[in-house]
């Protein structure tokens, strides 16, 4: 095998590779036998078709594989040889199918940048620490009630908790809204699910009353004609419910999956699913500290652009992806919005790939086996949910992609200028800015 290495960028390398053709030759000869034991035509015995036969009818699509495949192993052995580490998969070219004596091809491709030591020590990171409260066990049970809750028609006057359904006209310099009829809305007062300024003026009014008010909308307000102006309103309240709660009994204790029906074990399988996403949000707010002071400490890091350019595409299409769930138009993500989002994703792969490669971090199949058994716990079949993981490679492959990005986040942690923050259950579980 000949190999040559030309840089042509920072991190772009060209690589030449010719291979004798006898490599070539004995894969087409190898393959070819083993269809002559296997295939059927008409007219022929199986394992008795005359080999010039198997070449006539296979002969083109046998060598395109096996040339294929020479290829693949030769880029395999040559980046081997020059010590090369590819970011992305090689764009390959082949200059010679081994018809001349040779096969060779051109494999251009991006290298992963050269990282020296990586010293953590003077990084600042603070490790949240937070424990699950009685007051955060009973939190949560309010809200499993508030699920549930039922809606009774009252004839009072609607106050903030209550659900009201109500019809509204607004006038505004630019006409009335809507142009005929009415809208006709609802929303709980106090959900913002509408604009809390208008879910205000509802207070007060009992089914069929109704008012003149004047509301201020907001600048982006998701109703273009609305949006930054001040509108005459007529409201009228169509109809005011009060919730009911259900009581905590055995019928809504097993309506959650706790199928002994009684309040202790509610209460305990509550608090164990709190401490379980506590858990998480501890660790994400962990990794979100440690890679922001990653980043920062490289920021001169050379990356791949390949890379960068798919991280984009993925983040794009999970977009759309999203939008179209949620009734939005498809393919409206533009992979260019997320090119920031894709070169830090990137760079804090790269940095805590390269951490766990120079300080010999392998993967604890005990903490996988731990992480998986809690993903689980959160289906009504545990047990199902940890064979699909066995079954398919894709999903532990990532379920190991995560715990070693873990084990190396607690690494850095222990390695570096760590101070504690104490922090209760509802700051840690506040949500965090995406990054």
């Amino acid at each position: 095998m000949q190999v040559s290495v030309e840089n042509v960028g920072k991190l772009e390398r060209k690589l030449t590779v010719r291979l004798p053709a006898e490599g070539l030759q004995s894969q087409v000869a190898a393959r070819l036998r083993d269809l002559g034991r296997s295939v059927r035509i008409h007219g022929f015995r199986p394992g008795k078709v005359p080999p010039r036969v198997i070449e006539q009818r296979f002969g083109a699509q046998v060598r395109s594989e096996a040339l294929g495949e020479v290829i693949r192993q030769g880029f395999t052995d040559a980046v081997q040889q020059e010590n090369l580490r590819p970011a992305v998969a090689p764009s390959i070219e082949a200059t010679s199918t081994g018809e001349d004596g040779e096969v060779a091809f051109i494999a251009t491709f991006e290298v992963m940048p050269e990282i020296s030591q990586i010293d953590v020590s003077g990084l600042k990171i603070q490790r949240p620490i937070a424990a699950v409260e009685e007051a955060d066990v009973e939190r949560m049970i309010d809200t499993l009630r508030l699920q549930r809750r039922s809606w009774n028609p009252v004839e009072r006057a609607a106050q903030a908790g209550d659900m009201v359904m109500f019809e509204s006209v607004g006038q505004a310099d630019t006409g009335r809204i809507p142009a005929e009829g009415v809208e006709r809305a609802g929303t709980i007062i106090g959900s913002s699910a509408i604009l809390p300024a208008l879910e205000e003026k509802l207070i007060g009014l009992a089914a069929g009353q109704e008012s003149d008010v004047e509301v201020d909308f907001p600048q982006g307000y998701r109703v273009a004609a609305l949006a930054g102006k001040t509108v005459q309103m007529h409201i009228k309240a169509v109809r005011v419910s009060e919730a009911s709660l259900p009581a905590i009994d055995a019928d809504f204790i097993r309506s959650f999956g706790v199928d002994a029906g009684d309040v202790a074990t509610f209460h305990k399988e509550v608090r164990a699913n709190l401490e379980r996403e506590l858990k998480g949000a501890l660790m994400a707010r962990l990794k979100s500290d440690v890679v922001e002071k990653l980043l920062a400490a490289h920021a001169d890091l050379e990356l791949p652009s390949r890379m960068i350019e798919s991280e984009a595409v993925s983040l794009a299409r999970q977009a759309d992806q999203q939008a179209q769930q949620q009734g939005g138009p498809a393919g409206a993500a533009n992979p260019a919005a997320f090119t920031e989002v894709a070169k830090r994703r990137v760079a804090a792969a790269l940095l805590l790939g390269e951490l766990a490669r120079q300080n010999d971090l392998r993967l604890d199949t005990s903490r996988v086996i731990e992480t998986l058994n809690l993903i689980a716990s959160t289906y009504e079949d545990p047990q199902e949910v940890v064979e699909l993981y066995r079954r398919e490679p894709q999903l532990m492959q990532g379920l190991q992609s995560r715990v070693i990005e873990d084990q190396v986040i607690d690494w850095i942690a222990d390695h570096a200028d760590l101070t504690e923050q104490k922090l209760d259950f509802q700051e840690v579980m506040r949500p965090m800015a995406a990054s």
